[in-house]
């Protein structure tokens, strides 16, 4: 990873493109995960710099994919984050209207592939920074943009190491995922495994000479549908959620190369969705302890007989107390006080939290029942709200009398 620093240059003077004119640019650009996402990092540079944004970008270590870390205000701590992720998931197989990667306007919806998740939410952020630049801001105000979220929050990781090993610290990080703009303080965490079931090939005509590794693997998916059950029954619960307790899901099952050969492997990829009261290494352990109940008996007879268990993504999940100073005051911003959600997605908030320290919640645009799917839209009433809710926080920051957002 390295960083590239861009001094900036003297005030803008350009009109302001309008928020719907950003997010067609974003939508344009084809950024699904894992793809590269500079063309579109070049295209919100390109805005941001001549309105005199300081930008830092943190590139993965091949060269095709970056973060950008974008700051307005005085440095130092204190103010906000504003933190969205630029990819998106594929459209392959999927029947849309249009050209996914064209924004369309129709009855005041916006469709494109990223609309709602979340590119939406970034049209907002980057047309508040350059409302902020001409103003003088008591306090930061920062944009946040990453990659590869959507394959479980892996771009975001390098740039948090570095900015935590600055002494500087964000009073508050929003996320911008799609709430429908209500204000979630939390989501569940995850672990993303892939178990590898070894057991003996042989013919077909001679199976019970062999160790089936479907079979292996057919036993250990009985066992975590006997842990789901458990959890369920007797786990902690949280009723915030709309499922209130922790899941395990079996996602891929591969395994085999001909009806006459008995398979010697077969891996499955498997998720661990934690609320905060349950730890996910303790899940794990029993999940680990199954493999092996399995695997045992066995090994007289086929010693190679084995369930390997590994990470493959994972992320921590959110909880900020809704007793927080700045729930109260992004409450009093939005102009309502909705009960707090918690939200069933995942985010990079609890990164953020864990890394920097920084109390975080999750508020933006639109709705994630439109997410990943044909037709993505968000609504222009809901990248309103969340305007008005961008330029409440720079008036906060300019006259920084907000307890909440100082260091």
């Amino acid at each position: 990873m390295n960083t590239i620093k861009n001094p900036p240059s003297l005030p803008d003077t350009r009109p302001i493109p309008d928020i719907a004119g950003i997010l067609a640019r974003l939508v344009a650009f084809p950024t699904v995960s894992r793809q590269s996402n500079l063309a579109l990092l070049d295209f919100v540079e390109e805005l941001l710099r001549p309105a005199g944004v300081r930008l830092e970008r943190f590139t993965s270590e091949d060269g095709t994919r970056a973060n950008l870390w974008a700051s307005l205000g005085p440095e130092g701590s204190g103010g906000v984050v504003l933190s969205g992720h630029c990819d998106v998931v594929p459209v392959e197989g999927q029947d849309w209207s249009s050209d996914p990667f064209a924004l369309r306007t129709e009855d005041g919806r916006l469709y494109g592939r990223g609309a709602a998740d979340m590119k939406g939410f970034l049209a907002v952020a980057i047309h508040a920074m350059l409302s902020a630049a001409p103003r003088t801001l008591a306090l930061p105000l920062h944009l946040a943009i990453s990659y590869d979220e959507e394959v479980g929050c892996l771009g975001v990781r390098g740039m948090l190491d570095a900015l935590g090993a600055r002494p500087e610290r964000p009073a508050l990080c929003i996320i911008g995922e799609p709430t429908g703009m209500r204000i979630a303080n939390g989501h569940k965490g995850k672990r993303g495994l892939r178990a590898c079931c070894h057991g003996q090939e042989g013919h077909s005509a001679l199976a019970p000479d062999a160790l089936n590794a479907l079979h292996l693997g057919a036993a250990f998916i009985a066992r975590l549908q006997a842990r789901q059950e458990e959890l369920k029954a007797t786990g902690a619960q949280d009723p915030a959620y709309d499922i209130p307790y922790s899941t395990v899901h079996v996602g891929t099952m591969h395994g085999g190369t001909a009806l006459n050969i008995v398979p010697n492997r077969c891996d499955l990829d498997f998720e661990i969705r934690n609320i905060a009261a349950d730890d996910p290494d303790a899940i794990l352990a029993g999940i680990i302890e199954d493999a092996e109940a399995i695997a045992a008996p066995h090994r007289n007879r086929f010693p190679a007989a084995r369930i390997e268990i590994e990470e493959t993504s994972g992320y921590p999940g959110l909880e900020t107390p809704p007793d927080t100073p700045a729930v109260a005051l992004l409450q009093s911003l939005l102009g309502r006080d909705d009960p707090l959600i918690k939200v069933a997605f995942g985010t990079e908030g609890g990164l953020f939290q864990g890394t920097l320290g920084v109390p975080t919640l999750v508020c933006g645009p639109g709705h994630m029942a439109q997410g990943h799917k044909p037709d993505e839209f968000v609504s222009e009433g809901q990248l309103a709200e969340c305007a008005r809710l961008l330029a409440a926080i720079t008036d906060a920051l300019t006259e920084g009398k907000a307890p909440a957002l100082t260091p």
